[in-house]
């Protein structure tokens, strides 16, 4: 068996590691070169591959997605959704929304029992947690800005599906700590459970998910909405209380929105608007923040920390009360990131102690769970942009796999208010924005960002990490413009993250104990996580030169066209 090193950067010092058939790459600097980051190095590898085909960005950003589905399957998906941000090198910006939508039978109380009783088993696992997928009418919908059709782009991921590819060590034990799961929610046997534990090395082949992205290469849009595996998808609904119908995959529809746009010391942050709070809670944090000046701070400082913690509780409150699917309430983004409100949300801040959450929303006791997303950041030769963030919410989604079809569904129901004022996976709390109606797109933190300097793509950044994923963009981006630190170091430096509720600061645990202190002192409550978010960042300088970081938390890499 071939054995090739791995190059793991983490703030300039190499480790070397042994993997199996696969190059990991964590760190590139090259110019006039397309760069992709992902999640995993055989993604980053397909995108590459289609832009040496004559292929741009947004054939990349496709191809990559496509190949996640193989080879990441805990949440590279074409059984879920996403966001995709792009900025043309003619300057225009555009987004699409392929976010999953609930079923025509789904209902406000669906997950709530005779007794008034939220069940969130019912909205996180199995068939009735499954949202309409989004993830092919998006491919699909980015190929007008592609360059070359879609059978070649997703080529690459039929390949790696039917051939099979080693797994890494990471995805050997994921799959492993989710047996009783997947034999749980499917009736039929499954190719990622076997015998025997995973090991790194051993080869996963899919040949049902082969033929299904062949039905796709093939027919098109139809290939996965209608026809056989719309038929194998509904079928598998049948075998629970799953609710989606034929009709609910053939109407489903793709929404392109205006990107949100604001200023930030000079820069131009683009970045997704509601159905995803994600770039809302951005720009109120930054904004927010601005108000102390943050590159007086040390990057992790006592100071630093506190101002940005205490955006953070705000900006979630508000996500609590206010987001939601614009198409369903009264979208205030413009309000909610006006300096006249932000101004007067920031009044109660005081570096003496810290704000309690009581004073900025109401309380309502949560837990705090894992979460899975995935982010792509790619940049073309031509100085083209996208960054995409996709998702099945939990690791492998629903668990659920469709039978003959070979791919996970979404558990994205969760991510509703199931019953306002009680949180979901994730912890986060909803209000009646964020209630389950049909047809209705459920609340996001996906957050995939370009930043501009001189309307020219400066940062492509991203992460995948549920409620995390807004403050893992929001300090990356205060890294790089605030405290001036390279791609690298903003990467894998340790991060924080607060959300409203609970009231616990999260610090990853090899974050600065003396920071910590500090703020407990101020009435600070913290708490140690072993990770948070799994950052992937471009940085183009004023001369070109493109730096391109995967986070070093995961099997992340970069391909370079």
């Amino acid at each position: 068996m071939k054995k090739i090193i791995v190059s793991l950067i983490l703030f300039s010092t190499t480790i070397s590691a042994q993997y199996t058939d696969i190059t990991i790459v964590k760190e590139v600097k090259v110019k006039n070169k397309g760069v992709v980051v992902s999640a995993h190095p055989l993604a980053s590898e397909a995108g590459a591959k289609v832009m040496k085909m004559g292929g741009n960005a947004y054939d990349a950003i496709v191809a990559t997605q496509y190949a996640l589905a193989v080879v990441y399957p805990q949440a590279g998906n074409i059984g879920g959704g996403g966001f995709l941000v792009g900025v043309k090198n003619n300057g225009e910006k555009f987004t699409i929304d392929y976010r999953e939508t609930a079923p025509k039978k789904a209902s406000r109380d669906m997950y709530v029992d005779k007794n008034g009783k939220a069940n969130t088993d019912l909205s996180q696992n199995g068939r009735l947690a499954v949202g309409i997928p989004g993830s092919v009418a998006g491919f699909f919908a980015t190929l007008k800005y592609c360059k070359l059709p879609m059978e070649k782009l997703i080529q690459p991921a039929i390949d790696l599906a039917e051939k099979g590819f080693a797994i890494t060590e990471q995805e050997a034990n994921l799959l492993n700590n989710n047996k009783q799961n997947f034999q749980k929610h499917n009736q039929s046997s499954i190719v990622f459970v076997k015998d025997i534990p995973w090991k790194a090395g051993d080869l996963l082949v899919q040949k049902d998910l082969a033929e299904t992205l062949k039905l796709i290469q093939k027919q098109g849009l139809k290939g996965f909405y209608e026809g056989k595996t719309a038929e194998l998808l509904v079928s598998e609904m049948k075998k629970g209380n799953g609710i989606i119908t034929s009709e609910d995959l053939k109407n489903y529809k793709v929404a392109e929105r205006k990107a949100l746009e604001f200023d930030y010391k000079g820069n131009q942050v683009v970045s997704m608007p509601l159905p995803s709070s994600g770039g809302l809670l951005l720009a109120q944090m930054l904004k927010m923040a601005a108000y102390e000046n943050l590159e007086k701070y040390q990057q992790n400082s006592t100071q630093a920390v506190q101002v940005m913690v205490e955006a953070e509780r705000r900006a979630y409150a508000d996500r609590a009360e206010y987001m939601g699917d614009p198409d369903f309430i009264q979208d205030k983004t413009s309000y909610l990131i006006s300096d006249e409100y932000l101004k007067n949300r920031w009044k109660s801040f005081s570096f003496s102690k810290a704000t309690p959450s009581a004073e900025v929303g109401k309380i309502t006791k949560q837990p705090k769970e894992s979460t899975e997303t995935t982010h792509i950041s790619v940049i073309d030769k031509d100085g083209n942009a996208a960054a995409v963030t996709t998702t099945l919410n939990g690791y492998y989604g629903s668990k659920v796999v469709v039978s003959g079809a070979g791919f996970f569904l979404n558990n994205e129901m969760d991510d509703f208010s199931i019953k306002p004022g009680v949180p979901n996976m994730f912890g986060a709390v909803g209000g009646e924005a964020n209630s389950i109606q049909p047809n209705k797109r459920m609340l996001s933190s996906m957050t995939p960002t370009i930043v501009l300097k001189n309307g020219k793509p400066y940062m492509v950044v991203g992460t995948p990490g549920g409620t995390t994923i807004p403050t893992s963009v929001y300090q990356a981006i205060v890294d790089v413009i605030d405290f001036k630190q390279n791609a690298n170091i903003s990467v894998n430096a340790p991060k924080f993250h607060h959300q409203w509720l609970p009231e616990t600061v999260a610090f990853e645990k090899n974050f600065p104990e003396t920071t910590i202190k500090d703020l407990e002192k101020l009435g600070y409550k913290s708490e140690k996580w072993n990770q948070i978010g799994r950052t992937e960042m471009i940085l183009i300088d004023d001369n070109g030169n493109i730096h391109a970081v995967a986070d070093g938390r995961g099997d992340d890499s970069v391909a370079v066209e």
